[in-house]
């Protein structure tokens, strides 16, 4: 049955879905990547597709912006549609400085100053993480591709403008990059004993004042766009 953010019905989507933030490069995927692809949502502009990578049944969907709505769609995804993995792909500021401007920052733990596990009442303080199994196809996908990567802890945020400006105390504890997302997509995979993973693409370095420009984006987001499509193949 459709859901009150997604036209689709059971079967429609893949066991398997990559999730930018942004829809419109969710549509670029599914018409530069995926054979036959068929869009199933189109609820709030959040589109959602599902065609073929490589013989292997693939979705891609949008999630929006911030952990409340990337919290939505996953959770939808997972409890409502049977979806097993969820990889996202998207963009994140660079916060240690070996981290450079166009690398691939693959999330292996998301900390994070949102609130959202509150809502599970545990007795201390969560720590979610990825999929190992998601996680270590996606490092021999990025290995195969030659690109420069870096695995370890992101920081989700609910702020993009910090009036705090923290970034340097996150920098203290070894966070690789900052993005908006991953935690809740951790925790709803945890909840729902599913598959999450984050592979980010680094647009630009705040505390060294360096953004690339819309051109080497595209390219960018490429690269990581095919090391997500080859992990999905993996893991099916």
């Amino acid at each position: 049955m459709p859901t009150p953010h997604n036209n689709a019905v059971k079967g429609d989507i893949a066991k398997t879905v990559l999730m930018p933030g942004d829809p419109l490069r969710a549509k670029f995927i599914a018409e530069n990547y995926l054979e036959n692809p068929v869009c199933y949502n189109e609820v709030r502009g959040m589109l959602g597709f599902t065609g073929t990578y490589k013989g292997i049944k693939v979705s891609v969907q949008g999630s929006g912006m911030g952990m409340p709505s990337m919290g939505i769609y996953s959770w939808e995804l997972f409890n409502e549609y049977d979806v097993e993995n969820i990889i996202r792909i998207g963009t994140a500021g660079a916060v240690t400085d070996n981290v450079n401007l166009r690398d691939i920052v693959i999330g292996m733990s998301a900390s994070t100053n949102s609130a959202y596990a509150d809502q599970y009442r545990l007795p201390g303080t969560y720590a979610p993480t990825a999929s190992w199994n998601i996680l270590s196809a996606a490092v021999k996908s990025a290995e195969e591709k030659g690109s420069i990567f870096h695995v370890g802890n992101i920081l989700s945020s609910d702020t993009f403008y910090d009036d705090a400006d923290s970034l340097a105390q996150w920098q203290k504890m070894g966070v690789l990059a900052i993005e908006m997302e991953s935690a809740a997509l951790y925790m709803n995979a945890a909840r729902a004993n599913k598959n999450a993973l984050c592979i980010l693409t680094v647009s630009d370095c705040p505390l060294r004042n360096l953004s690339t420009t819309a051109e080497e984006r595209q390219t960018s987001f490429r690269d990581m766009m095919e090391i997500a499509l080859e992990t999905a193949v993996k893991i099916n």
